[in-house]
């Protein structure tokens, strides 16, 4: 499949980890679904979905043993900046995966809350469409708040800054693993002139 026009994704079988470190810190084994991702004239990257022994789940670009020459920005975000996946806690069989954003830099950092129009911007409103366009996939704040706050892709509102997530159905592996692209990998891609900027209107 092809993301933000640029981007091809495919599943390519999976691969045994016997021994790992989860997002919660623990040590486990687990099993990774393989993604790879491409980019015309640019070396491949590799995305990891590992299912752990001890229940944990998460995704993260995965780092071979040998790393394609690439500027420093975006080797330095393999194996770093994991997106945790989780029941949603609200509807049976939705999970979650928090917006966070990694934001670009020889030391990559995380920004975990926006406004919607500025999450729009660093994610791409189209390809945030495309998402959410899926059959139960749904943008929303990452938590119940007692002055909830309309997440609105026709109307992103820009007044609040809130921590995003994206809900989708527990059969649905490839939407979490596109709004890992989105999220955690374009905007690195972006930096060192790799992608083009989103469209935001």
């Amino acid at each position: 499949m092809t993301i933000m026009d640029q981007l091809t994704l495919r599943r390519d079988g999976k691969e045994r980890k016997d021994d790992g470190v989860t997002c919660s810190g623990e040590r486990s084994s687990g099993v990774a679904t393989v993604w790879r991702v491409r980019l015309a004239g640019r070396p491949g990257l590799t995305i990891h979905d590992t299912r752990w022994a001890n229940g944990e789940r998460d995704l993260v670009l995965y780092q071979p043993a040998v790393v394609p020459e690439m500027p420093a920005p975006l080797s330095n975000l393999h194996n770093r900046r994991r997106a945790g996946i989780q029941p949603s806690g609200l509807r049976k069989g939705e999970l979650r995966i928090m917006g966070w954003v990694a934001v670009p830099g020889d030391r990559p950092s995380f920004k975990k809350t926006f406004t919607t129009a500025d999450f729009v911007d660093v994610c791409g409103l189209a390809d945030l469409y495309d998402l959410t366009s899926r059959p139960g996939v749904v943008l929303d704040t990452a938590f119940v708040r007692p002055d909830p706050v309309l997440v609105d892709l026709n109307e992103p509102q820009k007044t609040v800054s809130v921590q995003h997530a994206l809900f989708f159905p527990q059969n649905d592996d490839v939407t979490p693993v596109v709004f890992f692209l989105l999220s955690r990998v374009a905007p690195t891609l972006r930096h060192i002139g790799w992608l083009p900027e989103p469209v935001r209107s």
